[in-house]
């Protein structure tokens, strides 16, 4: 039997996330599952290694061809995981993001789920706004452990990240 350690990846997103998952499998003996998730897309089908098959949920934007892990993304996790003693792969999911990371982890019966906290910016507070926060909805709505990856962290005597206006 496997042991799985998934990481949330966003094209864009600080290695350090992806690295100190890479510590986790590591540390654990376990195959580094590395899951982006596409929101605007829905779960058609489901395969039993978590890979899945999905259509826009505008169907204006039907493109068959755009399924998948990204390619840029995944050249440079390639560039970041290559030439470690790691067993690491990738799966493209769908749907909300910490639904859809907490199905997958159930799928592989991950021993935890590892993201990175978000960006400061109004833009990421707006989005987390509207759409909450996917390491918060993982540790109060599945029962797997989650290590959230700090990427900007600020002084106890400065405004929290969702405080900030700017």
């Amino acid at each position: 039997m496997s042991t799985y350690v998934i990481v949330g990846v966003t094209p864009g997103q600080p290695d350090a996330v992806v690295l100190e998952a890479a510590a986790f499998a590591d540390r654990f003996h376990a195959e580094l599952v590395c899951a982006t998730v596409e929101p605007g897309r829905y779960v058609v089908d489901e395969f039993a290694d978590g890979s899945i098959l999905s259509l826009p949920i505008d169907p204006d934007l039907l493109d068959l061809d755009d399924e998948g892990f990204p390619v840029a993304l995944r050249a440079h996790l390639t560039t970041l995981l290559d030439g470690r003693s790691l067993t690491w792969s990738t799966r493209a999911v769908a749907g909300d993001p910490a639904r859809a990371l907490a199905h997958l982890a159930d799928t592989l019966d991950a021993a935890m789920i590892v993201v990175g906290t978000r960006e400061r910016g109004v833009r990421a507070s707006v989005q987390e706004f509207f759409g909450g926060s996917v390491a918060v909805h993982l540790a109060h709505r599945q029962h797997r452990p989650v290590v959230v990856i700090p990427l900007a962290p600020v002084a106890f005597r400065d405004e929290l990240p969702w405080e900030s206006t700017d």
